[in-house]
């Protein structure tokens, strides 16, 4: 639900969504627009409508090829003379594999505040726990095709995160792709503690375990293709379709909405925010109205008992003519502990 507010021409809505509180205090909306995969030339659009419908959280990366386009939304409809502020606009984004050296990370951070055209960020997550060879190729390769690693330690990169904050730079940092042994691992030097782990989640990977852990550790959880990233390009034809599950369509029919709006629903009741990616505008608000329904604790247990494990978004690589877990060789490599 929001409240309409007309600015120029263009009708913008106060944003009327939930939130979830981070320990620094601040406020995390618990929708938010996931911009991975949505295409240069698209997502600048997907963003003012999204920022026009009510979002007030727009999810970024600069591995995402996009944030210039992003930064051109966000210099359009945020300023002292524009339909929103700066402040009500929550942006979070992500250092990226080959910058974990700490004399690189506030050198990619001020790239992505000029690409995005900002004075700071509402959020900054460590994108991976493994590091890439440093340099400007993103997936530095061997002859062969296999990557590049370095083994720098996320701890001394967690460091140099603090500092942004000292800084001024970033409001809240945090974690992406971490697992639970890695998360207290940070704990343990942290003087700044992580504010969120943004991880994939959705009810066939419901992270039980992992929200749970993050709860009694003072971690929002974020999760990214919550619908199961139906779009991504290595999908299986005989694979079970999430949106089509019987007991995600049944609660849809009672509760007059799409099956979409049950699962974001879904987390959002779980205290878990979701960044849903789309540049449909009529997807864009469908995903953004869920919080004029409620679903009931037996609702709410049986779309968590869809759960089982399959983790969707795992980097690939081809060897010998299989498709094999591309990282799962590093020391950092966060998929081979339970959760």
């Amino acid at each position: 639900m929001s409240l309409p507010e007309v600015r120029g021409d263009v009708v913008f809505h106060r944003s009327m969504n939930e939130f979830a509180v981070l320990n620094t205090g601040r406020k995390m909306p618990l929708i938010g627009l996931g911009t991975w995969k949505s295409e240069p030339g698209k997502v600048k659009q997907a963003v003012i409508w999204a920022l026009e419908a009510g979002y007030r959280h727009i999810d970024c990366a600069p591995i995402y090829g996009n944030e210039v386009e992003v930064g051109e939304a966000l210099q359009e409809t945020l300023g002292p003379d524009k339909p929103l502020r700066r402040e009500d606009v929550f942006v979070t984004s992500k250092l990226w594999n080959t910058q974990h050296h700490a004399e690189d990370v506030e050198l990619a951070l001020l790239k992505t505040l000029k690409d995005l055209k900002l004075e700071y960020l509402d959020l900054y997550l460590i994108h991976w726990p493994y590091a890439f060879q440093r340099g400007d190729v993103p997936f530095p390769k061997k002859e062969d095709g296999t990557l590049l690693y370095d083994d720098t330690d996320y701890k001394l990169t967690w460091a140099a995160m603090e500092k942004l904050v000292g800084k001024g730079l970033v409001r809240s940092i945090g974690l992406s792709n971490f697992n639970s042994r890695q998360i207290d691992d940070v704990l343990s030097v942290a003087s700044i503690k992580p504010t969120v782990l943004q991880v994939e989640g959705h009810p066939y990977l419901a992270q039980v375990e992992l929200l749970t852990h993050c709860r009694d550790r003072g971690l929002v959880m974020t999760a990214y293709s919550p619908l199961g990233s139906p779009d991504r390009a290595w999908k299986h034809p005989d694979e079970p379709v999430l949106l089509q599950e019987p007991v995600v369509a049944s609660l849809a029919e009672k509760y007059q909405k799409s099956p979409a709006q049950i699962i974001l629903r879904w987390q959002a009741q779980r205290g878990v925010v979701t960044i849903p990616k789309s540049v449909t505008e009529s997807r864009i608000r469908e995903n953004l109205q869920v919080f004029d329904f409620s679903l009931e604790a037996e609702e709410m247990k049986s779309i968590t008992a869809l759960n089982r494990g399959w983790r969707y978004i795992v980097p690939m690589m081809d060897v010998g003519g299989e498709r094999v877990p591309r990282d799962a060789g590093h020391p950092h490599y966060p998929f081979n502990d339970p959760y």
